[in-house]
């Protein structure tokens, strides 16, 4: 990817509509470029990243008029929930979060240099850009005759096209509204996009990305306001596939909607992490029962080998560590990343078993460097926090198999598992930690 600055990445995440819980499509949405940008930063490169929070919009009028709340309150309810849960998620903080409401002003500037400019007009209802004076418009849509009446295109009788849409929204009664030259409104979803990501990021930023689903109209529509108004826009675009559930894309509509703040009182966040990674950010994921749990199972793996190689020290293997960036390289190629760790796993394990401590040593390191790469760390020690009866078991169960004592080394097993604890030994001695 060529990049405005070299050594510096500028990228723009679509952030969330703050109306409801995030759910497990928004814990693939933000890992997918958690992951990309954790991994540039390990590779040296400096990130820029912005992430938007719309907090006005239809969905929030909807759910404000529904509990008998304000919009602002609604949208802080949620934009609470959503942090949260990012944070349980382990995902990075965006360097900026700028909410629509914070650049009304600004779209409003923009919406009236692009009526100067001949390329929007005004109808009863709000502004609309008419996209057939944009040129090149819809360089990221599907064939724009098969959208002429297609559910992605507003119908409204004024507009010039049905593809027009919509800059500024004039307010119905009830609804929050901004003071504009044609009248009490509020901006397009398309147009707060533009703004903070120029403003933050400045014309030419390098990488925009979000779902599948934001490709048209959403992003299409932003980057026509900006050619429209002769600024350089994003010069990469990225888009990752939908989440399934029995092969469908997983919506409230289709009855299959479970929410990430579910998934995360169930189960390990590392799971999902590792299930995001193990398939390519561009093709469907299939999040099952069966699919996490067979990350939580890949995931123990990982653990017991950085528990098995905790306090041995080693530097990572060059040659694996250039063969995974290969493939990270290979338009961020997680699944064959991945599968260099878990070749690593295999052989590290298999080093420990023959006794080969350098070389185990050498390989757990890897491991660990490879995945904190992508923001997978793994829980590599045993419980320092075991209480003395705990660790006089652990002693007593170390002395009784070095006298190959094998009852009295058991018994002190089972005691240790009554306790809460998980046994497991390794080269270095027994090894607990809590269940």
């Amino acid at each position: 990817m060529h990049q405005r600055e070299p050594g510096k990445l500028s990228f723009y995440v679509c952030g969330p509509t703050v109306y409801d819980v995030p759910h497990l499509g928004h814990g693939r949405h933000v890992l997918t470029y958690d992951v990309l940008r954790r991994y540039l930063e390990w590779t040296g490169v400096d990130v820029h990243h912005v992430s938007n929070v719309t907090d006005v919009d239809d969905n929030i009028i909807k759910r404000a008029e529904r509990d008998g709340k304000t919009e602002p309150e609604v949208a802080k309810e949620f934009e609470d929930v959503w942090w949260d849960t990012m944070d349980r998620l382990g995902v990075l903080r965006p360097h900026h979060t700028p909410h629509a409401t914070e650049y009304v002003a600004q779209m409003v500037e923009l919406v009236g240099a692009l009526v100067d400019k001949g390329v929007a007009y005004e109808t009863s209802d709000g502004v609309y850009l008419q996209v057939d004076q944009v040129d090149g418009y819809g360089l990221l849509a599907p064939p724009l005759d098969q959208l002429r009446s297609g559910a992605r295109v507003e119908v409204n009788d004024e507009k010039r096209s049905p593809l027009d849409f919509a800059l500024w929204k004039k307010a119905k009664p009830g609804e929050p509204s901004w003071p504009s030259p044609w009248g009490d409104g509020r901006p397009g979803w398309h147009t707060e996009c533009v703004v903070m990501s120029l403003d933050l990021l400045g014309d030419g930023f390098d990488l925009h990305t979000g779902g599948m689903d934001l490709m048209f109209p959403h992003h299409e529509n932003e980057r026509a306001q900006a050619v429209a108004l002769g600024r350089d826009f994003a010069h990469h675009w990225a888009h990752h596939a939908f989440i399934t559930a029995g092969g469908e894309k997983m919506s409230k509509s289709l009855g299959n909607f479970t929410t990430l703040v579910d998934l995360l009182d169930r189960v390990d966040n590392r799971a999902y992490r590792l299930l995001v990674l193990q398939a390519h950010y561009r093709s469907p994921l299939e999040v099952t029962t069966e699919t996490i749990e067979a990350a939580e199972s890949t995931l123990a793996g990982l653990d017991a080998l950085a528990r098995r190689g905790h306090g041995l020290a080693g530097e990572p293997d060059a040659a694996a560590m250039a063969e995974f960036r290969a493939f990270m390289d290979e338009d961020l190629n997680t699944p064959r990343a991945m599968g260099v760790v878990f070749s690593l796993v295999k052989e590290a394990n298999i080093a420990l078993d023959g006794g080969d401590r350098e070389r185990g040593a050498a390989l757990v390191a890897t491991v660990h460097e490879l995945c904190g790469a992508v923001g997978l760390a793994l829980e590599g020690s045993s419980d320092d926090t075991a209480d003395d009866a705990a660790a006089a078991l652990v002693a007593k169960r170390d002395e009784s198999r070095r006298a190959k004592d094998w009852a009295a080394a058991d018994a002190a097993r089972d005691e240790l598992v009554a306790m809460g604890y998980v046994v497991e030994d390794t080269p270095d001695g027994t090894k607990i930690r809590r269940a």
